[in-house]
């Protein structure tokens, strides 16, 4: 009897509840079953900010973006001092710019814009939201706010904080600057500066390849493959980098075919991306 009240009490409480909608819904979009997770978000009664983030996410990873762009908003306006979300609704008015008419392009660019240089502003350390801005300012114009020297600084910033990274912006800096030499040896500090990050070998290697320099990024994907056998990622870099340089075709086809059979995660490229690549590479 006493085990019985104790249970009583216990489920009234609460403590014994099980996972919440949105608990359910994190782990659907972790595992990348972004439709899943929005069918438990939307059957929520009252939204808060992480919710409508949540949702907001889940729309941008199934290039849903104008209703991104809407629950995203509506996650700002309750709690406008997130940097997250406001990094997130960022991306989604740059998605908007990508995809959207030439005239309506430039107005959601200033917006995606506006949005990194809040996020930033309100939390610097936010290095997604930095990177995220530092490329806004390498690809856009001038009348959008964007610029080399821009970029040059908040490369500065970013190689503060961390030091791998900032070789990193650099080299993107200077290849754009056609300072090729210069970029190539941006990376290689990279490399040298945090051995074990595979992501930095993946960067050199795939420069290499694009530069011509076929056996030197050849030895890189093999240093890479060594340090993360059958890593997701790899996988898809190498791929995406023989489908872009029209080479290695066959082997680009079978790494996305074992790719496609991972288990990916909400960090990785999405399997519709990497099927789409797929076609590419078959020619289709």
């Amino acid at each position: 009897m006493r085990r019985v009240i104790c249970t009583t009490v216990l489920l009234c409480s609460g403590l014994l509840a099980g996972p919440s909608g949105f608990d359910r819904a994190q782990k659907l979009y972790d595992r990348t079953d972004y439709a899943g997770a929005l069918k438990v978000l939307q059957s929520e009664g009252n939204k808060d900010a992480r919710t409508w983030a949540l949702i907001g996410q889940s729309y941008f990873m199934v290039a849903e973006y104008k209703k991104a762009t809407s629950a995203f908003e509506q996650a700002v306006a309750a709690d406008p001092k997130n940097a997250e979300f406001l990094h997130w609704l960022g991306r989604a008015w740059g998605r908007r710019a990508e995809v959207s008419s030439p005239f309506m392009a430039p107005s959601y660019a200033s917006k995606a814009r506006q949005c990194f240089e809040q996020a930033v502003a309100l939390d610097g350390t936010n290095k997604e939201a930095l990177s995220d801005l530092f490329d806004y300012y390498l690809e856009a114009p001038g009348f959008l706010g964007g610029g080399f020297s821009k970029a040059e600084e908040l490369a500065d910033t970013i190689a503060r904080q961390d030091a791998a990274e900032g070789y990193f912006v650099k080299a993107q800096l200077a290849d754009r600057r056609k300072q090729f030499d210069e970029a190539e040896e941006q990376l290689r500090r990279a490399v040298e500066l945090a051995p074990r990050q595979v992501g930095r070998v993946l960067d050199l290697a795939a420069y290499l390849s694009k530069r011509g320099r076929v056996q030197e990024s050849e030895a890189a994907f093999a240093r890479a493959q060594k340090l993360a056998p059958n890593n997701p990622k790899v996988l898809y870099r190498m791929a995406e980098t023989y489908v872009r340089d029209g080479r290695n075709l066959d082997k680009a086809r079978d790494l996305l075919r074992k790719y496609l059979v991972c288990e990916l995660t909400s960090e990785d490229p999405s399997r519709e991306k990497a099927q789409a690549l797929l076609r590419k590479a078959t020619g289709a």
